[in-house]
């Protein structure tokens, strides 16, 4: 225990005893040191544990604002919020004189107004201009199917970002309004502006109308650049009794994550029309709607290519009337149909959806239709 020599028993007994007391004293010591290095630890843990909750907490609610922005969902003003900011910065630039600003303004409240779009971004005339090109040029075609006539609509400043699905069912509508098979159900409608339509969406869900899709967009579109896809623009044919389809090609059925599968049920729904042997084939169907991740478009026709190969014709919201309008030319050039052209190494996104229009609906299967629309489910090719 120690060196110390000792002849006396009871002195050593005590110096014993100290030794002893010095030695439990120490033990204490150390538990008591233990007990606290765990009770810092545990602190520690606590407050690492707090730092990192309140970590994630703060990068989900990033992502849940990211996702609101993206989608149009975090109520920084829609369409017309939109329109009047951009004017406003053309003018504080000079870009546009304070005069011009005034006579738009009212123009675009008149619109909203009504109800009715401005036709500012329309072109008209595509349709026909096409059939002239393909019955007299295009020499490497060997059939060409059209849908009926349609208006191209192209975004504007004021929905730019997000009105892909608005313009779209724009132009959708213009072509049924132009077929006599619509007349009834779409009696005394004429093309809506972007607001019109969110309102009619609106409308549809308190109908009763897919309600998980309305309850995802917090049940309002209206003052919102909310994005819209194939669910709602189905939705909204339906409400009006318009019959129609929607199918979701979900995954490639190609080499190289192409999707042929869908270039054959687009040939299907227009050839079904070809009597004889014509090169050009007006149909009466309607244009088809084509949703991917980001986008969507409007399928207006496909190619037949003399080597067997297809190719999609597609209006693009994205492309400015000043380039549609190239396509309205005489001598329309093959390059100014590249922008409408797609063959099947172009479309590659991980899936598609399109929403395809078949007819009337009666009264009994447009309430079929809203009944089954509570779980809201699509076909799915393949």
């Amino acid at each position: 225990m120690c060196g110390l020599v000792c002849t006396n028993y009871h002195i050593l007994q005590e110096h014993v005893d100290l030794h002893l007391e010095e030695s439990c004293f120490q033990q204490g010591m150390d538990r008591v040191q233990c007990s606290s290095d765990r009770e810092l630890a545990h602190q520690l843990q606590q407050e690492e544990d707090r730092k990192r909750k309140s970590e994630e907490s703060r990068q989900e609610q990033e992502e849940f604002q990211k996702l609101q922005r993206q989608y149009g969902l975090d109520n920084s003003g829609g369409y017309k919020h939109q329109q009047l900011r951009h004017m406003e910065i053309e003018v504080n630039r000079g870009r546009m004189h304070p005069s011009e600003f005034h006579s738009r303004k009212a123009d675009m409240l008149e619109s909203i107004a009504i109800g009715i779009d401005d036709g500012k971004t329309k072109t008209s005339g595509i349709i026909e201009a096409l059939h002239r090109y393909y019955q007299n040029t295009a020499t490497d075609v060997r059939c060409v199917w059209l849908s009926t006539v349609v208006d191209h609509f192209h975004s504007s400043f004021g929905d730019k970002g997000w009105g892909c699905g608005y313009r779209n069912f724009q132009m959708l509508l213009s072509s049924l309004l132009k077929n006599d098979v619509y007349g009834d159900c779409l009696k005394g409608m004429s093309v809506p502006c972007i607001p019109k339509i969110q309102s009619m969406i609106e409308d549809a869900w308190n109908e009763g109308f897919d309600p998980q899709g309305a309850s995802q967009l917090n049940n309002k579109l209206q003052g919102t650049k909310a994005w819209i896809g194939a669910c709602e623009i189905y939705t909204l044919l339906t409400s009006l009794k318009v019959k129609c389809r929607i199918i979701d090609f979900h995954k490639s059925t190609g080499p190289s994550g192409t999707h042929p599968r869908l270039f054959e049920w687009i040939l299907n729904y227009y050839s079904s029309e070809r009597e004889g042997n014509p090169k050009v084939v007006c149909t009466s169907k309607p244009p088809i709607y084509l949703q991917h991740q980001g986008h969507s478009r409007t399928i207006i026709g496909i190619e037949e290519r003399k080597n067997r190969t297809l190719c999609l014709l597609i209006f693009d919201p994205g492309c400015p009337s000043r380039e549609m309008q190239k396509l309205l030319r005489q001598d329309i050039e093959a390059s100014s149909l590249r922008q409408l052209r797609k063959s099947v190494g172009n479309l590659k996104h991980k899936q598609y959806q399109i929403v395809a229009v078949e007819g009337v609906l009666s009264p009994e299967e447009k309430l079929a239709r809203k009944q089954a629309s509570q779980v809201f489910t699509a076909e799915k090719i393949p």
